[in-house]
């Protein structure tokens, strides 16, 4: 399964890369532990139950346990990874999480599998659009979503040591590499991948390379886009989206994710307290129907194209 890039770019698995690192860290960190809701195959885990059967703990379809579980491992000192497609981690379980682990402040690391609506033609039970707007209503979670390989593996590695509660996803589809590799992993701060002073895209996850390629369109047309990869959605580069206010004529917003909540809303309530500025908050304003993931990014104008339009109308 593919996100709508540019054809003949390299594409990577997200997946292969959480799970690879997860491994790794795991080797040398023994107090790293896999909690999951009979999602072992589907989470990627296969070859680290193998590696490290004991330490991999199958509750079964039971999300709620799963995350009381997960609390009561990082309260006896273990480092708990949940991996669960996200839309029964952060739906079924939403209570745990605000009481077991956001309350108590402990350090789980939730991995929502397959976000967005990677599951598309599952149906919207199967989506995954609610979870930052979900998450950002709880106090203290950071809220991670990186957009490619790289930065999937950093987001891992800093969530094994980071002593708090994490909510990440671990995206479905295959995406080209955006981060340079040279790049410092910085949770909290947005990473700008292309300057511009006409408008600025801020785009999360699966849309990054989607923000990249709409600014190689708006180019052509006489149009300088900045572009922001924020990958934290909470808690959000407040100084990034306020220099864009100030320095940029507007602000367009792209995630695999409800309007209603998560980063469009994170942004617009930044510059409305601080420095309005005109604003498209793209995302999926409704329920979302059943069709293959690709058909509904196109659908709500998830693209280069949706992109490249809403810039366009912030510049007439």
């Amino acid at each position: 399964m593919s996100a709508p890039v540019t054809s003949g770019i390299e594409t990577f698995d997200c997946r292969v890369a959480f799970a690879e690192t997860l491994a790794e860290l795991a080797r040398v960190d023994p107090r790293i532990v896999v909690v999951c809701n009979d999602s072992v195959g589907s989470s990627n885990m296969n070859a680290f139950q193998k590696e490290f059967p004991e330490r991999l703990i199958n509750v079964g379809i039971a999300e709620q346990n799963m995350v009381g579980v997960s609390a009561g491992l990082a309260n006896g000192g273990f480092v708990p990874f949940v991996c669960c497609a996200g839309p029964f981690l952060t739906g079924r379980a939403l209570e745990q999480i605000k009481a077991d682990i956001a309350y108590n402040h402990y350090h789980v690391v939730l991995c929502g599998q397959s976000p967005g609506m990677s599951y598309g033609e599952l149906g919207p039970t199967h989506h995954s659009i609610e979870d930052f707007a979900w998450m950002r209503a709880l106090t203290d979670i950071t809220i991670l979503n990186p957009a490619d390989p790289k930065q999937t593996r950093d987001a891992a590695r800093w969530a094994a040591q980071a002593n708090r509660p994490i909510y990440m996803r671990v995206g479905r589809f295959k995406v080209p590499a955006v981060t340079p590799e040279d790049t410092v992993f910085e949770p909290g701060r947005a990473l700008t991948l292309r300057e511009g002073n006409d408008v600025t895209v801020i785009a999360t996850g699966v849309l990054v390379s989607c923000a990249l390629e709409a600014a190689d369109i708006l180019a052509s047309r006489g149009i300088s886009a900045r572009v922001l990869n924020m990958m934290t959605i909470a808690p959000l580069d407040e100084a990034a989206v306020l220099a864009a206010a100030r320095e940029t004529r507007g602000i367009v917003t792209a995630e695999e994710a409800i309007i209603t909540g998560g980063l469009g809303s994170a942004v617009a309530e930044t510059v409305v307290r601080h420095h309005p500025v005109r604003m498209r908050i793209l995302g999926v304003p409704h329920f979302a129907p059943t069709g293959s993931a690709s058909f509904l990014l196109d659908h709500f104008g998830l693209n280069a194209d949706g992109i490249v339009t809403a810039a366009t109308e912030l510049m007439a």
